[in-house]
């Protein structure tokens, strides 16, 4: 199993456990006492527990607190931006249509070149050119 892979299926077994039991308890195990639980019955709780599993899965299987946040400055890191005004090495850039206050770590980007956000001082960001467009 690759490492990736090996934890999704950990994670996945341990999402359906319970329905697992609760299935094996309500089929097997009450009907061996002598207490019956009617197919509806069995078939609704089932439901109710696939339901929860609908609905948690991405959270779980998708990563949920081990993921990177989508709000505030850590969430530009690595993203692109469009340079407004030359950044020689200070300038403008535009970011998801907000305009930013930026300087190029690496010599001057010019207006209309993608530049990669590497980091977030305050009310800046630091970029440099994506290595495909750097200067040679």
């Amino acid at each position: 199993m690759a490492g990736g892979k090996g934890v999704s299926l950990l994670k996945l077994i341990a999402l359906i456990a319970d329905e697992i039991i609760v299935g094996v308890f309500l089929l097997v195990v009450l009907p061996a006492l002598g207490m019956g639980v009617p197919v509806l019955v069995t078939g609704l709780v089932l439901g109710v527990l696939l339901v929860k599993d609908v609905l948690i899965a991405p959270y779980v299987l998708g990563g949920g607190l081990e993921k990177r946040p989508k709000a505030g400055p850590e969430s530009l890191v690595g993203r692109t931006a469009v340079v407004v005004d030359d950044l020689s090495p200070e300038g403008l850039v535009k970011l998801d249509g907000e305009l930013w206050r930026a300087r190029c770590f690496h010599g001057t980007a010019r207006r209309g070149e993608k530049v990669r956000v590497v980091e977030v001082d305050g009310t800046k960001l630091l970029v440099e050119l994506p290595a495909s467009e750097e200067p040679r």
